[in-house]
């Protein structure tokens, strides 16, 4: 039976213009649950895909496959030395790479998840080395783009989110452009429509009861400030 994907039709990104009639919709629909499942059976193998997330279009592997984690690096030719963040369906997942959350960061969680915060937070054991920065931490957030989160509670586990081009190139905020980087490369491309971030997702790692913003993005420090208090931000 095919997997039911998510409900498309609450979507924010915009799809392409389709025939108003019942056919041609049902075609659409149809198409777009093949396009998951496709999405969902590549993750189990242990391929990547491409995908949209609420920022940028991503590069999804499982996340708890290490060859998997490899072949995204090796994809993008990105230096396994800077590590990549992960996306969770929910908190039972968060659960699964993280050892604990701190109190400041259950107060970050509260007002951005799900959104584009990715927390640094200490790992447990086994999560693949590529994902550990130099302290043992792995980046990771709840997305509120749908798409991305019924792929990784479909597959059941967590998947990559890093963003869909080549290292050193401007990365892809339509599915076209994603693959203009990787056809023939990746099979399955999830069409989210145009995303709209210049950013990605802002990295803030969470040590003891401060905050080091890694990389501002969408959300803008002084929104973490407000958030936890000026003097906790670094």
């Amino acid at each position: 039976m095919p997997m039911s994907p998510p409900n498309w039709h609450k979507q924010k990104r915009r799809w392409p213009s389709v025939s108003k009639s019942a056919t041609e919709s049902s075609r659409v629909n149809e198409t777009k649950a093949e396009t998951f499942s496709a999405a969902v059976a590549a993750l189990r193998r242990g391929d990547v895909i491409a995908f949209p997330t609420e920022t940028l279009y991503g590069l999804g592997a499982d996340a708890l496959n290490a060859a998997a984690v490899n072949k995204v690096f090796q994809l993008k030719g990105r230096d396994f030395a800077n590590p990549i963040p992960v996306l969770v369906a929910d908190r039972d997942m968060l659960g699964t790479l993280v050892a604990e959350v701190p109190p400041l960061a259950e107060r970050l969680i509260a007002n951005f998840w799900p959104g584009p915060l990715t927390l640094v937070l200490s790992a447990r054991k086994g999560v693949a080395e590529p994902l550990l920065n130099s302290s043992g931490g792995v980046g990771v957030r709840i997305s509120d783009q749908s798409i991305a989160t019924e792929l990784a509670k479909a597959l059941g586990y967590p998947i990559t989110a890093t963003s869909a081009n080549p290292s050193g190139q401007a990365p892809a905020r339509t599915v076209a452009q994603a693959r203009q980087y990787f056809a023939g490369k990746i099979e399955v491309f999830v069409d989210g429509g145009e995303l709209n971030s210049k950013t990605g997702s802002t990295v803030a790692e969470v040590v003891g009861d401060t905050i080091r913003v890694v990389r501002e993005g969408e959300i803008s420090r002084t929104e973490l400030e407000q958030a936890v208090g000026k003097g906790k931000v670094l």
